[in-house]
């Protein structure tokens, strides 16, 4: 059953995390607001999405963990940096305070910037063979950098306050950036780890792709329709800034088509590799259907 597989990956994940941050040497404060931005809740979507393609391609998990876990580290560094005030300064994720309420601006920066740093020496250390390690240090540097993560995120500075300035097409350049980089990449460092062929690849990168642009159309979605308990974080908090957004460009019954169709591109992208990719439909899904 891939939910029961998924319910296990789950498991080794957060061990597998809980085990990265286990760090005796650094200030206890800053290893205290690290664990607070990684282990307390997080659907571990990226995480999964390594292991779940991994295993399409017959990778040995153990290989996978690695990846799965610098991409996680990755994510949470960019969540806790996305929250400060100089950013889009929220006082909630997961449910939780976020990390410079819960501890202070400053330990908040150093703690995004230890993850960071935290999930490339995860993966200078896997148990894979140099030239995979190599390539998913390229992958995941490149996905998370100027050119992808921070790069859609400076977009997103630049243009809030000014959304009558973004047309759709910028504004799906945008999260292709910000949110689709590191979706894509965890499929990708999940494909590298198994040595896919070039048709694979491409398979799997329309796949990434569009799941990468569902994921943010969803997320638009939830921002209009549910409220803070169920998110976790602040809700309206996109019109209040004056955020460019599908809802707000496009309105909800469109936004709700554009995922249909992001749903459809998926399910074509993963037709090839019959139930190999079960696991893969069962996150594509748990993106388009999340509450929060």
């Amino acid at each position: 059953m891939p939910d029961a597989r998924l319910d296990a990956w789950r498991g080794r994940i957060d061990a597998a995390l809980d085990r990265a941050l286990d760090l005796p040497d650094a200030p206890p404060r800053l290893r205290d607001a690290m664990r607070h931005a990684v282990l307390l809740g997080g659907k571990r979507m990226r995480p999964l999405l390594v292991l779940a393609t991994g295993a399409l391609l017959e990778a040995d998990e153990e290989a996978l963990l690695a990846p799965a876990v610098a991409v996680e580290l990755i994510h949470a560094y960019s969540l806790v940096h996305d929250d400060l005030p100089s950013m889009d300064d929220d006082a909630l994720r997961r449910g939780q305070p976020t990390v410079h309420v819960a501890f202070d601006e400053a330990t908040a920066v150093l703690a995004g910037d230890a993850l960071q740093s935290a999930a490339f020496d995860v993966l200078a250390n896997a148990s894979v063979d140099a030239d995979i390690a190599v390539a998913l240090v390229r992958e995941l540097a490149r996905a998370s950098g100027a050119v992808g993560m921070c790069g859609g995120q400076a977009i997103d500075l630049e243009s809030t306050g000014r959304s009558a300035d973004v047309d759709v097409a910028a504004l799906e350049r945008l999260h292709a950036m910000k949110t689709g980089a590191l979706i894509r990449s965890a499929v990708r460092m999940g494909a590298i780890a198994g040595r896919a062929d070039r048709d694979a690849h491409a398979r799997l990168d329309a796949f990434a792709d569009a799941l990468g642009l569902a994921f943010q159309v969803r997320d638009d979605i939830l921002d209009v329709e549910a409220d803070t308990a169920q998110l976790g974080k602040t809700a309206g908090k996109d019109q209040a800034q004056d955020k460019a957004t599908f809802p707000a460009l496009i309105g909800l019954d469109a936004s709700r088509s554009r995922l249909n169709e992001l749903t459809d591109v998926m399910s074509r992208s993963l037709s090839e590799f019959g139930d190999a990719a079960t696991p893969l439909r069962a996150l594509a899904r748990l993106a388009v259907e999340r509450a929060h």
